[in-house]
């Protein structure tokens, strides 16, 4: 009996045993399972890549530069007359900013969409919906840029090549605001267009633009356009209250049409010569290259246009 209880105590040890065994060597959570990144983008939305994206397309030219200049490739890209880089010439097109094609987007099988905002969100649920990844980015002020830059950096694993080129675009603008008085000039931005004009608001790329440099926009303040936060309805009669000492012309068309148009308008009412920025021929017209697409890596480029408008014996040779 004694030889018996032994036995069971001992068969029971070993059952114990093999149990504990058995929840030793249980599944542990793999180190592989780390997020690759974790991106918060231009929707509020939280965007977990589980690896480095390798097949990108995206929705709008002006992401190209800052992408590639973060170690970033593209299979598929809109078609762009002004923002092409070489690298991207020979990649697929998913057709123009303002009419991408889905069905070219899949067919460049990406695994990350990257998506204007203000242009293409519409796009998201459906590449979602098709089991594609997609973040949207705003790209309009210098700190948009910024902020997309070090996504980007995120995106292509490049940390340290975002900061160096934010380094780099912080130091340009620094240098272009050395060159010129530090007056706080007051102006005001009008863009023009076939249906009329407006106010631009300092949201926009120009307005923005006349921010870095320390200028007040005259218009800050003022009401919103219901469908663009960053315009306000034109008035003469409020222009002539608010007497800007400078005057900056944005324009969709050609310059020299929107520069021939703006002064007939001037010449026809008298009111405008009652405008410091007029009466005093401080009037300038800014190209849309960088003033109405965003100029992404390039906002110095902006600033310095800007600066040389008012300031250009400083930037003489």
């Amino acid at each position: 009996m004694k030889r018996f209880v032994v036995l069971c105590l001992a068969l029971l040890t070993l059952l114990v045993a093999a149990g504990c065994g058995s929840q030793a060597s249980a599944p542990q959570a793999s180190s592989g399972d780390k997020a690759f990144a974790v991106i918060h983008d231009a929707m509020g939305r939280e965007v977990t890549l589980t690896k480095k994206p390798e097949r990108i397309v995206v929705t709008s030219a002006s992401f190209l530069e800052p992408l590639h200049e973060v170690g970033g490739d593209v299979v598929g890209r809109p078609d762009s007359k002004t923002k092409m880089p070489e690298y991207a010439k020979d990649k697929a097109s998913v057709g123009k900013v303002y009419q991408i094609d889905v069905e070219k987007v899949l067919a460049c099988e990406p695994d990350l969409v990257i998506v204007n905002k203000g242009m293409n969100e519409k796009l998201v649920d459906t590449l979602e919906s098709n089991g594609i990844q997609t973040i949207v980015l705003d790209m309009k002020s210098y700190d948009d840029v910024k902020n997309e830059v070090q996504v980007l950096a995120q995106i292509t694993g490049e940390p340290q090549k975002g900061e160096q080129l934010i380094h780099d675009m912080d130091a340009k603008i620094q240098a272009i605001k050395d060159k010129i008085p530090q007056d706080a000039h007051r102006v005001s931005i009008l863009h023009t267009t076939n249906q009329g004009l407006s106010v631009q608001l300092e949201g926009s790329i120009a307005g923005c633009t006349a921010r870095l440099l320390g200028w007040d926009n005259v218009a800050a303040g003022m009401t919103p356009l219901e469908k663009n936060p960053d315009a306000a309805p034109y008035s003469l009669e409020t222009l002539v209250e608010q007497n800007p000492e400078i005057l900056f012309i944005t324009s969709m068309g050609k310059l020299e049409e929107a520069k021939a148009g703006m002064e007939q308008t001037m010449t026809e009412n008298p009111a405008w010569q009652t405008v410091d920025a007029v009466k005093n021929g401080r009037v300038y017209y800014l190209p849309q290259d960088l003033f109405l697409l965003s100029p992404g890596i390039h906002y110095p480029e902006a600033v310095e246009t800007m600066a040389k408008c008012v300031y250009p014996e400083a930037f003489a040779k």
